[in-house]
């Protein structure tokens, strides 16, 4: 059996005693993932009963977990007829099936995935765009860094197609090369735009989230 290297040992001590890993553990959750989510989430109010919902890189499917979770308690009670809220996940890794959540297995680059992706908002616009999507990582960063503009460009593009005026786009940044040009072309787009860190970002990780709410009838 090969040795582990130290920097993987580390890595494996860190996870294992990390608070967010336990949480997740002991509450059922998929991933910690989802309590950098909840903290975004909940500190603007962003998720309302009846929402349509895309998560753009959602496996393992703690984001979608969450918010299902919610819609479902926030739904609760709800008169028969009264509009139900939607969760759509896509991720080019598979994802084990959520209950109420309908998942899309493909690349999100490809054409085809984005024409059946919006097969299955049967026409409907969206109210909350999410995207957790990251390149996998050759430790370079100038490799690394292009690819995560590229696919925060791609969710960009499908917020500007398929969210409603006034919706909100929560998407995860890396710090370094087009972050500046990115945040200010939201800026362009959205009412307000603002960049958070949750407690669950790891301190030593360069990502960041842009909240950008309101968004305009039309491009500044």
């Amino acid at each position: 059996m090969a040795t582990r290297s130290k920097s993987s040992q580390r890595w494996l001590k860190e996870h294992f005693s990390d608070p967010y890993v336990k949480k997740a553990q002991a509450e059922g959750m998929r991933s910690r993932a989802a309590y950098k989510l909840e903290e975004l989430v909940e500190r603007d109010r962003l998720l309302k009963p009846g929402m349509v919902v895309v998560d753009l890189g959602a496996a393992p499917g703690g984001w979608s977990q969450w918010v299902r979770q919610e819609l479902d308690q926030m739904e609760r009670g709800l008169p028969d007829g009264a509009r139900r809220g939607r969760m759509i996940a896509s991720d080019i890794l598979e994802m084990p099936s959520l209950a109420g959540v309908d998942f899309l297995h493909g690349d999100f680059r490809d054409d085809a995935v984005l024409s059946r992706l919006l097969e299955m908002l049967e026409g409907e616009q969206v109210d909350l765009v999410l995207s957790d999507m990251a390149p996998n990582k050759s430790g370079m960063d100038a490799v690394d860094q292009p690819r995560a503009m590229h696919l925060a460009e791609l969710a960009m593009d499908f917020a500007d197609g398929q969210l409603r005026t006034g919706g909100t786009f929560l998407i995860k940044l890396f710090q370094g090369i087009g972050f500046d040009d990115y945040v200010r072309e939201l800026r362009r787009r959205y009412a307000k735009v603002a960049i958070r860190k949750p407690a669950a970002s790891r301190k030593r990780s360069p990502e960041v989230y842009a909240l950008a709410q309101g968004k305009l009838a039309q491009v500044k």
